[in-house]
């Protein structure tokens, strides 16, 4: 996957070069970089690369909706959150059975930010015992 991206990127750079007329040539010094980057990037565990990815995907932003029912019945909504992160400890790594996030309170459920609503919250849940819905704003 890393290989894709290091050629899409390499690929890309000497497109936009051309386009500008840059002549593309590869110095010991860009071979350096290319390689250290390239080490570096494979170093990391497959969750430092979902780190990045998380990174990336907050970076482009998102309009997410947390949904939280009681029973049939829905009984919370926040709008326009960018990520939930599931909570871990500091000492061991391990992920904690929560979740956590920022995103505006629609406390009358009609799914805008009222002016009353302007202020974000941080709120958080239990993975096992709340029933939730995240998803995309499809607007």
């Amino acid at each position: 996957m890393l290989l894709e991206y290091k050629y899409l990127i390499l690929t890309r750079i000497r497109e936009v070069n051309a386009d500008l007329g840059f002549n593309w040539r590869v110095t010991m010094k860009h071979k350096l970089l290319i390689m250290t980057s390239f080490l570096l990037l494979t170093a990391c565990t497959q969750e430092s690369q979902n780190q990045i990815g998380r990174a990336i995907n907050n970076w482009t932003g998102t309009d997410g909706i947390l949904e939280i029912y009681a029973g049939n019945t829905l009984a919370k909504r926040f709008i326009k959150i960018d990520k939930l992160t599931t909570a871990s400890g500091t000492s061991n790594d391990k992920d904690r059975p929560y979740r956590y996030g920022y995103g505006y309170l629609d406390a009358n459920l009609n799914g805008k930010v009222d002016k009353d609503e302007k202020k974000k919250v941080y709120f958080e849940f239990s993975d096992y015992s709340t029933s939730y819905i995240f998803f995309e704003n499809p607007k």
